[in-house]
């Protein structure tokens, strides 16, 4: 069975077909949220403090965490900031960490400086960035998101991302890194702008899960990019990419109907032993006013999805909600 296996200093995760679906908070981003970008350049961190806490809190797994704050000179900018950020991150919570940069300088800065076992995000199938991100992976003993887009851009067609996703595992095989340490993000499109968007995931998901045996990850809000009402969309999506073979997801925590999802999913997939987990969780619960379903302990909201750094670099393009 394939396993993944990411690390902080203290705490261990797999993701993994058996285990609970892994959540990566997506709020520490500043791609399309000027008020932090504003911040983080300023080396004001209240807000990544805040979303930080608060994911763990709303029960994330583990957190993304991403310092690009400009597109101009990020070479120069990002591997302080970044470097920055992640110390201040992984000094507040316990859960691992996702390293989330196109800048190949900013990712090596964290790898130096991370705790544990991170996860990098990302790699693509562009000859360029698999002979910079990949032997950076091997020296550090690193996992690491694979992208299916290269040189061509994002396929419409569901048979070239596999393919891609298989040259990507099969160059990172040529460094010595095995297969269990390649997790895939088939890319997910809007389903409002393309009508076989999840078909499209889900028979990528079979693939990927019984040809290629890897993980998986996705930017989860993408799916219902442009669409009324998007959390119905994504808490319906949540249990079907599971059912699919999905083992992770980079998504908002702190919206408790897409996290009553995930955990839905998880005793009905038998990965929540028992039930344990939606017990511990739910045992006091009373809907919110106004009818709100939301587990007494939930934390609040702190706002609207994104597909942040990796929406910029593969042009998914789903914005925040």
């Amino acid at each position: 069975m394939t396993r993944t296996i990411v690390a902080s200093a203290t705490r261990e995760i797999i993701i993994g077909f058996d285990q609970p679906f892994c959540v990566i908070g997506e709020r520490i981003n500043p791609t399309g949220r000027k008020k932090l970008a504003a911040e983080m350049i300023e080396g004001n961190f209240d807000t990544v403090i805040k979303d930080a806490l608060e994911q763990v809190a709303a029960g994330a797994t583990m957190l993304d965490v991403n310092a690009g704050v400009t597109s101009v000179n990020p070479n120069e900018t990002e591997p302080g900031l970044l470097v920055q950020t992640l110390e201040i991150v992984q000094g507040l919570v316990d859960v691992p960490l996702s390293i989330d940069s196109s800048v190949t300088a900013a990712i090596e800065a964290a790898l130096k400086v991370a705790k544990g076992r991170p996860l990098v995000n990302s790699v693509t199938g562009e000859e360029e960035k698999l002979e910079a991100i990949l032997p950076l992976i091997k020296k550090y003993d690193v996992p690491v998101v694979a992208i299916s887009n290269d040189e061509t851009g994002i396929s419409m067609d569901p048979d070239v991302r596999f393919a891609v996703a298989k040259k990507i595992v099969e160059r990172a095989m040529d460094h010595g890194i095995k297969p269990h340490d390649i997790v895939v993000d088939p890319l997910v499109m809007p389903i409002g702008a393309l009508g076989d968007a999840g078909r499209q995931v889900f028979a990528l998901l079979h693939r990927l899960r019984n040809e290629l045996k890897v993980n998986t990850t996705c930017g989860l809000s993408n799916i219902s990019f442009g669409l009324p009402h998007r959390h119905g969309i994504n808490a319906g999506f949540i249990p079907m990419v599971i059912g699919a073979g999905m083992t992770s997801a980079i998504m908002n925590p702190c919206r408790p109907q897409e996290m009553e999802a995930v955990r839905a999913a998880n005793v009905l997939n038998g990965t929540d032993a028992n039930c344990t987990n939606w017990i511990m969780t739910y045992r006091d619960y009373k809907p919110a006013e106004g009818g709100a379903n939301a587990p007494a302990s939930a934390a609040p909201s702190a706002g609207g999805g994104r597909r942040g750094g990796r929406a910029a670099r593969t042009g998914a393009g789903a914005a925040r909600e």
